[in-house]
């Protein structure tokens, strides 16, 4: 395997294999974290501190961020963080975390639909197998009658619609060269949106009264999923090849799976095993067909963000 920098192919698996445990194991991570914070303010607490560490440590080493890159900032944070990922947390109070992985893996089928709508860019046919493929994975999840509770289930996958639309704004969007520094910015703005929407929504909670999981929890969230994963993702992009970096689109969600079924006795029922196969499936063949020439880089640095 040829990489460019000169990176090791150990270093990279290892990169490789720590975005793929511990973006997986998200879900988990969430579902043990709002069991005693509710789920709003757990999100803004993970995010605000996660942005504060993302912006001191890069801050100094890039240009000033500007007014507007700090409006652009808030306008992503508030479509990706708090309609998406923070969404996630609250639909998992009444879905599996197993799910809701499944779920959310469905982006790369919002961005390639939501693309051609409003933007007339032609689907590759292996994408148009794709996207029929995955709708017909949801339609089977979240079919009447199977199971799954359907609000929750809404709510879930408004997260990924949520995060197509701040990812296609951020393409043409003023944000700092430094990704990192753009990234910590955006978890500042929306950990400071999620604290006002969870105040307002009535969400309270007794620090005292918080188990020693959940604060386990939120910190595994805080420094390993949104900081040490997310920096090895954006190392990756620079020495490896993208379509080996963008299979942690389709592995994500089956380690989540795997770890609901492990640690919270999570039923894997026919059903979900089929409809997870589906949309599984569909992110493959959109993913390879978003890999050919010519690459679209900017959808996997959006898609790497919401998973952060």
């Amino acid at each position: 395997m040829a990489h460019r920098l000169g990176a090791s192919t150990a270093a990279v698996w290892a990169a490789l294999g720590a975005i793929y445990v511990i973006w997986g194991a998200t879900y988990l991570g969430m579902e043990i974290a709002i069991e005693s914070i509710p789920p709003f303010l757990m999100a803004s607490i993970r995010f605000f501190v996660a942005g504060a560490i993302l912006f001191a440590l890069f801050r100094p080493r890039s240009t000033r961020p500007t007014l507007r890159h700090w409006i652009s900032a808030a306008i992503v944070g508030t479509f990706l963080l708090v309609g998406g990922n923070a969404l996630v947390a609250v639909a998992q109070t009444r879905i599996d975390t197993g799910v809701a992985a499944l779920i959310v893996a469905t982006f790369p089928l919002w961005i390639a639909t939501f693309d051609f709508a409003a933007n007339g860019r032609r689907l590759r046919p292996l994408s148009v197998v794709g996207v029929l493929v995955g709708f017909a994975g949801i339609a089977l999840l979240i079919r009447p009658g199977g199971g799954i509770d359907l609000v929750g289930a809404l709510i879930c996958l408004f997260a990924p619609i949520s995060w197509t639309i701040g990812s296609l704004y951020a393409r043409g969007a003023r944000l700092p060269d430094n990704l990192l520094l753009g990234s910590g910015m955006e978890m500042l703005a929306g950990g400071a949106l999620l604290a006002f929407v969870g105040l307002a929504s009535g969400e309270r909670f007794d620090v005292g009264e918080v188990s020693g999981r959940s604060w386990l929890a939120l910190a595994a969230l805080i420094v390993f999923g949104s900081i040490v994963a997310y920096s090895c993702y954006v190392w990756l992009l620079t020495v490896a090849p993208t379509e080996l970096v963008s299979t942690y689109a389709y592995v994500n969600p089956v380690i989540a799976v795997l770890l609901g079924a492990v640690f919270l006795e999570e039923a894997i029922t026919a059903w979900v095993l089929l409809a997870g196969g589906a949309i599984v499936a569909s992110v493959v063949l959109i993913v390879r067909a978003q890999s050919a020439p010519p690459a679209e880089p900017e959808i996997q640095e959006d898609a790497a963000t919401l998973a952060a």
